[in-house]
């Protein structure tokens, strides 16, 4: 204790006080230098953030050198300054390297750009979900699922062509780009529950989506939770816009056809279970038509 309260008159009591102020300001450089303090603080979040933030800081020890060098002459505030100014110049060739080194195929710059992007995901956490991913081609008239036969172990975005979705053989409605093919089946099971697709999803162009593995999926869910959550905004939002698409319904004859993968649906076909008055809604609305 005595120690700490020596030391503590030595550094506040004992220190000689300034008498005296200089009357001239310091010089431009040493302005300059901390208004790229201020700048640089001021940096947002993310890759290109830090680029800001280092570059400025860097700019602004840089400047505190060269003034502690010229004007100062000490050069212990030199030293100092230089060797942050090293630093910060480092940090920025690294992020440069990573953000430069981050590349990606045609398809998922299109799917970055369009869907990703706007949602404000940084280019390294669309980088580890690409990596879990795998581009899929899929030729003209060729299936992705048939009704009552294709599990339900995946999960796929649609980045080029047309998808035609039929049940029984009546046709229902297309998926077009950056729009899920099975938001509905992946919504409606838990992850540990299986199940069988029950419409047919056929190709009525070539097509090319993004594939992810449900297992794998999953697991990157559990290791980023920031994923987890994009992913589950995506699948909502994809699936509010086939239930509004209930409204753009099919007449054949006197019967309506709905998109018999939403929750809706299973709710209509099973007596069994309560429904809910939306469910009661449509039911009414198709009694109506059929008088």
């Amino acid at each position: 204790m005595e120690r700490n309260s020596s030391l503590w008159t030595n550094l506040i009591d004992e220190h000689p006080v300034c008498i005296t102020w200089k009357q001239e300001a310091e010089g431009a450089i040493y302005h300059l230098a901390s208004i790229l303090f201020v700048v640089g603080f001021m940096g947002g979040s993310g890759f290109f953030g830090l680029l800001y933030v280092f570059s400025l800081l860097g700019l602004g020890f840089l400047c505190s050198a060269i003034w502690a060098w010229v004007d100062v002459c000490a050069a212990d505030i030199y030293s100092w300054n230089f060797v942050l100014f090293v630093v910060c110049f480092m940090q920025f060739v690294h992020i440069a390297y990573q953000v430069r080194s981050i590349t990606f195929s045609r398809e998922f710059q299109l799917l970055y750009s369009s869907l990703f992007q706007p949602l404000g995901t940084s280019l390294p956490v669309f980088r580890t979900i690409a990596l879990s991913s795998e581009v899929v081609t899929l030729e003209k008239e060729h299936c992705y699922a048939m009704q009552g036969k294709t599990s339900i172990d995946k999960l796929s975005l649609l980045v080029s062509g047309r998808i035609r979705v039929t049940v029984d053989g009546e046709f229902l409605h297309y998926i077009f780009p950056f729009q899920f093919l099975d938001s509905p089946e992946w919504d409606s099971l838990r992850p540990t529950e299986e199940g069988i697709f029950q419409v047919t999803l056929t190709a009525e162009t070539d097509c090319r989506y993004v594939s992810w593995r449900r297992k794998k999926l999953y697991l990157l869910f559990a290791q980023h939770r920031y994923i987890s959550r994009l992913f589950s905004v995506l699948i909502g939002s994809d699936i509010a816009d086939k239930l509004y698409a209930l409204n753009d319904r099919v007449y054949t004859g006197k019967t309506y056809h709905y998109d018999i993968r939403l929750p809706n649906f299973y709710q209509m076909s099973s007596p069994k279970i309560r429904k809910s008055p939306l469910t009661e809604h449509f039911r009414n609305s198709k009694r109506g038509c059929d008088k």
